[in-house]
């Protein structure tokens, strides 16, 4: 098994408060990971700290390390510009920009990195990455309308094809489907699993039926604290910690 992320005694605080607490867990490469807990436990926190979100945050700070094939991603050597490259981010609330069409909302990453591509290979691409997206087929005929003309599903796949064209390596996905309808989600978590196949994969969900639907492993936070890890089907079966299986029988949370 290859591992992507190894996440060594990271501890987080937004000023005085603290958020995280020396987790310690790993992320296999072409795997899904889901990181569920209930509210407030530190799951967008932990997610948002692999490609260095918080970084712009005033108060917030990091201890412990987070390796990106073997690298500190919190090292003076490693660009956050380039990090956010390898490692994408989805979030809760679908966010096409607003003033750009459905290709331009593709094709902005592959222009704000600066590559010097010609028209054909830039339509290349997002033809590409929205068929990744599973969305090619129903945007293709209006690649000029407004992204914000799309259904909430659609515009959730739309950000995901955004995020596809710069060529991550990783995709993080903080509760992607919260927002959506059931049809909506059923074809997101689809679109999870195809994913897979090519990318590591690291979703926060409240959902734990999602969860067990998605994941490869499954990552149990409680107050900043990683409780446990397992595959999937031994953590809905079988959990280590009487408190993960007092959150699934919904006991709390």
């Amino acid at each position: 098994m290859e591992i992507v992320f190894d996440i060594r005694d990271l501890s987080s605080w937004f000023g005085d408060h603290q958020i995280l607490k020396k987790i310690r867990m790993q992320i296999a490469k072409n795997s899904v990971t889901s990181v569920m807990g209930p509210s407030g436990c530190g799951k967008s926190t932990f997610i948002r700290c692999l490609n260095r979100m918080h970084d712009m945050t005033p108060g917030f700070r990091t201890e412990g390390e987070i390796l990106l094939d073997g690298v500190n991603v919190y090292s003076e050597r490693i660009d956050p510009v380039y990090l956010r490259r390898r490692v994408g981010m989805v979030f809760q609330q679908p966010n096409p920009f607003p003033r750009m069409s459905v290709f331009e909302n593709v094709a902005v990453g592959l222009r704000l990195n600066g590559r010097n591509m010609s028209k054909a290979d830039i339509a290349e691409v997002v033809e590409r990455s929205l068929t990744m997206a599973a969305l090619w087929n129903e945007v293709k005929d209006h690649l000029s309308q407004p992204g914000m003309s799309l259904s909430g599903g659609q515009q959730q796949r739309l950000c995901i094809a955004r995020a596809l064209a710069v060529a991550p390596e990783v995709l993080l996905m903080d509760e992607p489907c919260s927002a959506l309808d059931p049809m909506s989600t059923a074809k997101i978590e689809e679109l999870i699993e195809d994913l897979s196949e090519k990318y590591t994969i690291a979703v926060v969900t409240h959902n734990m039926q999602q969860a067990a639907r998605i994941s490869d492993n499954v990552a149990f936070f409680l107050m900043g604290e990683l409780i446990e890890m397992d595959k999937s089907g031994k953590i809905f079966t079988n959990p280590s910690d009487k408190r993960t299986e007092q959150y699934i029988t919904g006991r709390f949370g």
